[in-house]
């Protein structure tokens, strides 16, 4: 694998549908991504910047356990899908395999990203790239010191700058998904290339239900038992205030484990377990947000 690069695969790909289903959002939410997408793939190569300016890069923020990754990897799939029989590839950035303790090793690792790799997987097609945890390749300048940050976080940054907007001007086949939980450290300069940025909150009672249910009835289908419990995912729901998708759906799972015996056989899983589960997974999630803060 190139480095920098943590995936890359062709679309459509099964797995990526599944994606897109199992982040639990706003139909207006999905639909208003797929066409800011689609948007820029269809204006981008026929009007030029100036009339239409239109940076090709579409920002996801929220706090974590929101499924922005999950629900990127979906766009994805939504753009290849709408389409058929274009050549789209799916590359997701490892922004950590970028970052070097070694002068200047981080500015160059950037600029060959955007300048070579990029263009280079996407050459006769489209090119549907990741840049998960964006904070981290384009960290807010003015929010660093140099005298505590090297000047190399500096270059990186300015790097990644350049980079987006090389893709902008020459190579209009290329849309942008970045993911961030702290949108407050990212450069603005990052933020304000974003044709939408989308704040993706933690699900609300509606959602949690969804998720919930989704959930039990994917373990149902290799213990039938617990396919029962879907009676109570409204008390579910009410029970899980504040959690996250992410933790909801391991709160829903973890409640098996629980007792020994339906550690062993989920299926046995009562919805006591799971009120309990949920309960416990809010005092952890409050816990630790009284530790970060």
């Amino acid at each position: 694998m190139t480095p920098g690069i943590a995936q890359q695969t062709m679309l459509p790909d099964p797995s990526f549908n599944q994606a897109w289903d199992a982040i639990k959002i706003a139909d207006q939410v999905r639909k208003r991504l797929v066409n800011q997408a689609l948007l820029g793939l269809s204006i981008r190569p026929k009007v030029a910047f100036e009339v239409a300016p239109l940076h090709g890069l579409i920002v996801l923020a929220g706090p974590p356990g929101t499924g922005k990754t999950t629900l990127a990897r979906g766009l994805a799939s939504q753009v290849a899908a709408a389409l058929p029989g274009q050549r789209v590839v799916f590359i997701q950035v490892d922004p950590h395999a970028l970052a070097s303790a070694s002068l200047g090793k981080s500015q160059q690792a950037a600029t060959k990203l955007f300048d070579q790799t990029i263009p280079e997987a996407a050459q006769g097609g489209c090119g549907v790239v990741l840049l998960d945890e964006v904070e981290t390749l384009a960290a807010d300048r003015q929010r660093m010191s140099l005298e505590a940050n090297p000047v190399d976080v500096h270059r990186a940054t300015d790097a990644v700058l350049a980079g987006v907007d090389l893709l902008t001007r020459k190579h209009r086949n290329v849309l942008l998904i970045a993911t961030t939980n702290y949108p407050q450290a990212v450069d603005p300069a990052f933020m304000s290339r974003a044709d939408l940025i989308e704040m993706i909150p933690p699900p609300n009672a509606e959602a949690r239900a969804e998720i919930i249910r989704d959930t039990l009835m994917g373990l149902a289908k290799s213990w039938p038992g617990v396919g029962g419990l879907v009676s109570h995912v409204n008390a579910f729901a009410a029970a899980s205030d504040g959690l996250d998708g992410r933790r909801l759906r391991k709160a829903v799972v973890g409640a098996a484990a629980l007792e020994l015996e339906t550690a062993k056989d989920p299926g046995k899983m009562n919805a006591q377990q799971v009120l309990a589960s949920l309960q416990q997974a809010k005092r952890n999630a409050k816990e630790a947000g009284r530790e970060a803060a």
